[in-house]
């Protein structure tokens, strides 16, 4: 699409870890990289909304832990040339959208920038594109326009925008009023009625320069930590990483709270798009393709007599009987069940479950490496049994254990094992034991996905049992 001779250059915010989605989202792998509507993940479906003609190559902005899942999905999803900026600390929206601004301004003096997070879903694209010139056109004239989402129901789980007069110069664009936040069941059947009042959507587009200035004037320490932080970075790859110790020193701030509600540059676009920020399990069952009874079943799902339900499995045989307005999601190591109603308290038993110390709080069984993936399979006294996958071309670091032996078996395609000065290589149904104290290294030489059976044996099985000697990827 063409909005101006200027290529627009979206910034994705990726930081966000959507507990209310647990037990599918965790922190060691949030919602944004599941794909909650449709065939691809949410971060993919973000940057696929803002690629092609018209737009320059995105800025991502996430947590240092996600970098490469999120290079690897913006790989598949064959979006090209991103910049991947890496917050050694969450430090909610106003500092990571200065970091991009200032890495933006850096290589494209002038940049205009579409500012959306990576975890909404957009039912009608075309829609927003037009939305997304309107806005274009006040950004133009110096203004931060927000996207407000015409409200069709009484929501009280959004925040709301009022909206003001039309704009001279930018058709379709109005004034900001105020932001308000989250109201109670009356003030929202009154803000639905009266029309003025939209539901908040987090998008902004403004240019760079522009968010820079009103940052200046109304936060000039997040701003001077946050260019510190670029001006120091470390940049391998396609990551440029914030220095932690400038990064940490910015205040946790929202965009809204730090400008949006101070600014006299405040605009809005309101629009209709088929919105909808995923933000709980209720929130999915709305957009969600149902059955005639109500029900949206996804997985080896199996129903009687229910109604209104949202039934999620991600591989476990699941039978529901009888219940309405039900959330039932299974994973391999966790099930959840609630009323619809509840949506909202998840975020308090994942509280819970983390003041238990229960790692499934926050980690999948699979957790993804820069490599590809492994996946906890058994584990007893002094021993563990994982499965591992390693991507074609791929590596592990070269490596010891103080406390544990291992026994490789090849399941599928080509290994090339280093061990101490040996290098052997294993295909199908062969095997390699690597004693306590080894050095070694993992390789896949081929063309299709490794995939090998790891037994280990030891006194202490855990992850951080590991001195890397080399790593391709620069992890410690």
């Amino acid at each position: 699409m063409s909005i101006s001779s200027t290529k627009i250059i979206p910034v994705i915010l990726s930081g966000g870890t959507g507990s209310r989605l647990w037990p599918l989202s965790r922190e060691t792998y949030p919602k944004q990289f599941w794909p909650l509507v449709g065939s691809e993940t949410m971060l993919a479906a973000t940057a696929l909304r803002a690629a092609g003609h018209g737009f320059a190559a995105p800025i991502v902005v996430c947590n240092e832990a996600h970098r490469f899942l999120a290079a690897e999905q913006l790989r598949a999803a064959r979006v090209e040339g991103a910049r991947i900026l890496l917050e050694p600390a969450g430090r909610n929206s106003a500092p990571a959208i200065a970091a991009a601004a200032f890495l933006a301004e850096e290589t494209s003096p002038g940049a205009m920038l579409w500012i959306m997070p990576a975890d909404s879903a957009i039912g009608d694209v075309p829609a927003l594109h037009a939305a997304l010139a309107q806005a274009v056109t006040a950004a133009q004239l110096g203004r931060i326009v927000t996207f407000g989402m015409r409200p069709t129901a009484p929501e009280t789980g959004f925040g709301y925008i009022e909206s003001g007069a039309a704009l001279d110069g930018a058709p379709g664009v109005l004034g900001l009023e105020r932001f308000v936040e989250k109201p109670d069941a009356a003030t929202a059947q009154r803000f639905l009625d009266g029309g003025k009042h939209l539901w908040n959507s987090g998008m902004f587009v403004a240019q760079a320069a522009t968010l820079l200035r009103e940052l200046q004037h109304f936060a000039p320490e997040l701003l001077g930590a946050v260019q510190d932080a670029l001006t120091k970075a470390t940049r391998d790859l396609d990551f440029v990483r914030l220095d932690t110790a400038s990064f940490t020193r910015a205040p946790s701030i929202s965009i809204d709270y730090a400008v949006m509600e101070r600014t006299k540059n405040a605009a809005v676009v309101p629009a209709s798009l088929g919105w909808s920020d995923v933000g709980s399990w209720d929130a999915l069952w709305q957009i969600a393709e149902k059955d005639v009874q109500g029900n949206h079943a996804q997985g080896p799902v199996h129903l009687v007599n229910a109604k209104n339900c949202y039934i999620r499995s991600e591989g476990l045989l699941t039978g529901v009987v009888g219940l309405e307005d039900a959330v039932i999601v299974v994973t391999d190591d966790a099930v959840l069940a609630l009323h619809r109603d509840h949506a909202q308290d998840v975020k308090k038993l994942v509280e819970q479950l983390r003041a238990a110390g229960l790692k499934q709080a926050t980690e999948h069984r699979r957790m993804y490496r820069p490599w590809g993936h492994y996946e906890g399979l058994i584990q007893g006294n002094r021993f563990q049994v994982k499965q591992i996958s390693v991507r074609p071309g791929s590596k592990l670091s070269l490596q010891k254990h103080f406390h544990r032996a291992e026994h490789w078996v090849v399941v599928n395609g080509t290994a090339i094992v280093q061990r101490d000065d040996e290098r052997i290589m294993l295909r199908e149904n062969e095997s390699v034991y690597l004693p306590l104290g080894c050095v070694h290294r993992l390789e896949n030489p081929g063309m299709i996905p490794l995939t090998l059976i790891e037994v280990q044996v030891g006194s202490y099985l855990g992850e951080d049992d590991i001195v890397r000697i080399e790593d391709t990827y620069g992890r410690a």
